[in-house]
């Protein structure tokens, strides 16, 4: 062969190569996306948010008196029985001591008395003496009468002045008795335990106040331990039944708690146990209140109460605890869904991208409830069908693609 003719066919072999090179490089390639199936399954649409565990009727265990309370022996966790359980033992104080102007203010205070006794017991004697008079001439008036030497008149004012007489007697009486005993009150008012004798004395055998415990159920947390002298009205320990009485506490956003109504099934998770418990909503209150967040972003909460449909016990689950509660408000045992990712927006509609063999077709779809992992479609879709998660930008109606292997 001549060597233009080998040359020719050598840079054309050439040439062949570098069109087949250039049109594969510039020939679409399929992209690789991740799909799953719609599916008919259970879904439920849930509220989310943390919450606390907390007696219902718990038990604040006060001092009734003024006292010295003996250290208490009890300790968080004891097991109490209602009106037999001692919980704590208080001692009365004793008389205050009494300072110098206190106790020469007392003394002139007995003495003022002791003078007002003297005043009465003299008026008294003189309502005594006035009684007799009267009585006497009340008779000789009588006697007068009766021999027709003295008027009706006479008689009448003596009998008068008798009675009256009697009167002022008894008023004398009673004034001496309230002397007395407003002596009695003054000596009262010097009573000090630097002169009493015996146990009031010494502190000994004194009258121990003993407290029991007002309800069953276990002490809670005890908030004076050490023996100490106490106020009336003192908070001792708390008490309460955390194995038959406990509920749950949810601080709900305002806007998610027009959703929630007594009666909703609840979830109560990553208590600490190995599987969820069962629950119920007990109450949503009507009162809110202002809640900073973390992020300092203020926010309308409302309490809402949960019902633990399970003992407690078996649990070992106590007041003040943390829990995470998913309040159900919406669920069906079967509905046609899809994963959240799935979807995007496509004008006003929601849409999806269905693998069909090697290519993708964009179908809109009717969204139904979305609890930001499953969507229901009402409307768009099959079960079995496949569509792409995650679309990005560079799908398009119709591209080829490549389910993603690894």
């Amino acid at each position: 062969m001549p060597p233009t003719g080998s040359r020719f066919w050598l840079t054309t072999t050439v040439l062949i190569v570098l069109v087949l090179l250039l049109g594969y490089a510039l020939w679409p390639q399929a992209i690789q996306v991740d799909v799953a199936e719609a599916r008919l399954e259970a879904m439920q649409l849930t509220i989310d948010e943390e919450g606390r565990t907390r007696v219902r009727d718990a038990y604040m265990v006060a001092a009734p008196v003024a006292g010295r309370l003996l250290r208490v022996e009890k300790e968080p966790g004891d097991a109490v029985v209602a009106d037999e359980t001692i919980i704590a033992r208080l001692l009365p104080l004793s008389p205050a001591l009494l300072d110098i102007r206190t106790r020469e203010q007392g003394l002139a205070a007995v003495s003022s008395a002791q003078a007002a006794i003297r005043m009465a017991k003299a008026d008294l004697n003189r309502a005594q003496a006035d009684r007799e008079l009267a009585e006497a001439e009340s008779q000789r008036t009588q006697k007068l009468f009766d021999k027709g030497l003295s008027t009706q008149a006479e008689l009448d004012a003596a009998i008068r002045t008798a009675r009256s007489a009697a009167a002022a007697l008894d008023t004398a009486n009673a004034a001496l008795a309230v002397r007395e005993a407003e002596l009695d009150a003054a000596r009262a008012r010097l009573i000090d335990i630097r002169d009493a004798d015996g146990p009031v004395a010494t502190g000994q055998h004194q009258k121990v106040i003993e407290i029991r415990a007002p309800e069953s159920g276990k002490v809670l947390q005890i908030l004076q331990k050490s023996e100490t002298t106490v106020s009336a009205g003192t908070p001792i320990m708390e008490i309460g039944d955390t194995d038959n009485d406990l509920e749950i506490i949810a601080e709900l956003l305002s806007t998610d708690a027009v959703r929630v109504s007594p009666g909703d099934p609840v979830i109560i998770d990553n208590w600490g146990g190995t599987r969820a418990i069962d629950g119920t909503v007990k109450r949503v209150e009507p009162w809110g209140f202002t809640k900073y967040s973390a992020l300092g972003v203020e926010e309308q909460r409302v309490n809402t109460i949960i019902r633990i449909n399970e003992n407690a016990r078996q649990h070992q689950l106590g007041h003040g605890y943390r829990v995470e509660c998913r309040i159900v408000v919406w669920q069906d045992p079967s509905v046609l869904t899809v994963p959240s990712s799935a979807l995007f927006r496509h004008n006003t509609d929601w849409a999806v991208f269905v693998k069909q063999r090697n290519k993708v077709t964009l179908t809109v779809v009717k969204v139904g409830h979305n609890n930001g992992i499953r969507a229901q479609i009402l409307t768009g879709l099959e079960p079995g069908e496949k569509v792409v998660l995650y679309p990005g930008p560079e799908l398009q109606d119709g591209a080829a693609v490549t389910e993603r292997t690894d």
